[in-house]
């Protein structure tokens, strides 16, 4: 398949956390305005500083480049940014994780950062019709009190949040530390979904799906280390938002062509593919499945079913789901179309 057909094939995207899409342009131009000292002098030290040895030194750079955001307007900023290349590789629709805590423990409350994220929202709505959903992420590695406080903070926003996850540093922060508080979360209507599986191990996976009811597994990649896992979660199509420049970038796997993504794929599970921190990672959602294809040789077919996947596993509501379903199988028919002509 071309990539000029997968730019134009309408796409979803589901694990993309929008604090990781902070450019280092972005990051300049704002610590520039608030006057902040980066440990940086150009756009070439910034990059250069994308080298991670695990998520852990990644957290690190990742939290420290947060800081320059601390006006409404450079939420905005942020998210608008985002969803621009949205509208430049075709992602209909989105699904947006934030930290709040990463904003909240440095002074930035909700009433900065949400009222930016959703200007930004409603302009790209209006204006080309962008789907988007807010997933608002709880730090493992803090507590499930701190979580519950974030959960309260967030009460007069929450008719525009539609599920809580739980991302962050994976080791020694198994789901089921926050069961209280996404068993509240569903109380209040919101959808769970859980990183798991990335670094730590197939263990949270079920931790996640027996502790935290979720709707579906960010990463999962580790699923392969149990058998009966893989078969529950190809029986109940518990997906899974898999990212593979984040995964090669992290060394969860050593190189792309170690990468078990298409193998998922092929036992039948719902997987999908997504960018993670794309500014950190080298790539938005198209290159993605570009490294697919260059390094595993991923057929047409299973790049099609990724795509699909993308919309089956979203929090769309059914119609919606179908209508997309159906409009890339006629954009597919009018390509083979107009290649036999």
């Amino acid at each position: 398949m071309s990539m000029s057909l997968i730019q134009a094939l309408p796409k979803a995207e589901l694990h993309l956390h929008i604090e990781g899409t902070l450019t280092p342009s972005r990051m300049m131009a704002l610590a520039k305005k608030h006057n902040i000292s980066l440990p940086y002098v150009t756009l070439e030290d910034i990059q250069a500083a994308y080298q991670f040895d695990d998520l852990q030194s990644f957290l690190n750079l990742y939290y420290q480049g947060a800081d320059v955001l601390r006006e409404e307007e450079d939420f905005f900023q942020l998210m608008w940014d985002y969803l621009l290349v949205c509208k430049e590789e075709n992602i209909v629709h989105t699904e947006i994780m934030f930290d709040p805590q990463t904003h909240t423990n440095r002074g930035v409350g909700f009433d900065v950062f949400m009222p930016g994220f959703l200007s930004a929202i409603r302009k790209a709505k209006r204006e080309w019709g962008q789907s988007t959903k807010l997933i608002m992420s709880f730090l493992r590695d803090l507590t499930e009190a701190q979580a519950f406080d974030t959960l309260d903070a967030s009460m007069p926003y929450l008719a525009d949040i539609e599920a809580v996850g739980l991302d962050s540093a994976e080791k020694a922060n198994p789901p089921e530390k926050f069961r209280k508080v996404f068993a509240k979360a569903k109380s209040l209507g919101l959808k769970r979904v859980a990183h798991a599986g990335e670094e730590g191990p197939a263990e949270y996976i079920w931790g996640a799906i027996n502790e935290l009811n979720v709707a579906r597994i960010d990463h999962g990649v580790r699923a392969t280390e149990d058998n009966v896992l893989l078969r529950f979660l190809r029986e109940h199509q518990i997906p899974l938002t898999v990212c593979p420049l984040s995964n090669i970038k992290l060394n969860v796997f050593d190189k792309m062509d170690q990468h078990n993504i298409l193998s998922l794929l092929n036992d039948g599970l719902c997987v999908t593919v997504n960018s993670d921190d794309p500014s950190y990672f080298g790539g938005y959602l198209n290159q993605n499945y570009k490294e697919l294809q260059h390094h595993l040789d991923a057929t047409d077919d299973q790049i099609v079913q990724l795509i699909k996947n993308s919309f089956l596993a979203s929090f769309l509501a059914p119609d919606e789901k179908e209508y997309w379903l159906v409009e890339i199988d006629r954009m597919l028919d009018r390509f083979t179309s107009e290649l036999s002509n």
